[in-house]
């Protein structure tokens, strides 16, 4: 874990809130002039504590209705395997997050999908003939109650 300050972890959680506000209201809004805040940003980007800057976009107002999770299982559990599964994945637009998970089930994904009739093309045509894919069991999400990215950081 990084070593942060009270002012590191205020300009994290200002930026994770609002990542396109100017250096200078950042620096109004934690107490520094604009030059020390930008060193300090600049330093967190370069430690790799602030990754990248990111819109949040509407899917549904995009065309991408329907939100679904799988549940992946595979054949093999080499790494290997789990790579070229990994590297398909990303390969794959509609898969907005893989996470490999330990238990019975190897990965969890994150899906979008215009509707239906497409997700179940993309389930049959690009998910389950994925590399080592044994089984996918799939849930549609009926409605999001909080969906908030980042991390909690307290002040």
């Amino acid at each position: 874990m990084a070593n942060l300050d009270q002012i590191d972890r205020r300009l994290l959680a200002e930026l994770q809130d609002d990542g396109r506000m100017t250096n200078v209201e950042l620096a109004g809004r934690v107490g520094l002039t604009a030059p020390p805040c930008l060193r300090r940003v600049r330093a967190l980007e370069e430690a790799g504590v602030i990754k990248g800057y990111h819109a949040e976009l509407d899917g549904a107002k995009l065309g991408f209705a329907i939100t679904v999770f799988a549940l992946v299982s595979l054949k093999s559990q080499a790494e290997e395997a789990l790579r070229q599964f990994e590297e398909a994945m990303k390969a794959l637009p509609e898969v907005r997050e893989c996470h490999m998970l330990n238990g019975e089930i190897d990965f969890i994904l994150k899906i979008v999908s215009r509707d239906l009739q497409s997700f179940q093309e993309f389930l049959t045509g690009k998910l389950t003939s994925a590399p080592n894919v044994a089984s996918v069991k799939t849930s549609l999400t009926i409605r999001t109650a909080k969906q908030v990215p980042g991390v909690p950081l307290e002040d």
